[in-house]
């Protein structure tokens, strides 16, 4: 009889230590969600924050004011453009009927390196064979 209170008593102790085990596991998984919670808090308060100054910073009449201020922009008038007889005569060629083109020869120079393997810092540059 003595054996089975023994075993009795020794279960009861197992399942004691297991349940404050678990107890103190769930507390602990508690705590975490609630410093979870209080940091999205936080960083919606903040995000908040940013978003009322980024409307104060954005708001039309501060920026028309500033650009006042600032820029030395005046309206623009009606006696400010030109007509297209008062621009210049067109140059005349500015190429020899022989010569290469200088524009097609920089395209064409461009899209040779474009073409070439590029090498940076962080991939070895191909070795050379001879």
């Amino acid at each position: 009889m003595r054996i089975i209170h023994l075993l009795v008593i020794g279960a009861l102790l197992f399942a004691a230590s297991y349940v404050y085990r678990i107890k103190m596991d769930s507390t602990a998984r508690v705590e975490r969600v609630l410093r979870l919670h209080a940091e999205i808090r936080e960083q919606r308060d903040a995000i908040a924050l940013l978003r009322s100054e980024w409307a104060k910073l954005d708001a039309p009449l501060r920026l028309q004011g500033l650009a006042e201020r600032h820029l030395p922009l005046k309206p623009i008038s009606a006696t400010q453009y030109g007509q297209l007889k008062n621009l210049p005569e067109r140059p005349s060629n500015l190429v020899a009927p022989g010569d290469p083109d200088p524009i097609g020869a920089m395209i064409g120079t461009v899209a040779a390196a474009a073409d070439a393997p590029a090498v940076t810092g962080s991939v070895p540059a191909p070795e050379v064979r001879r």
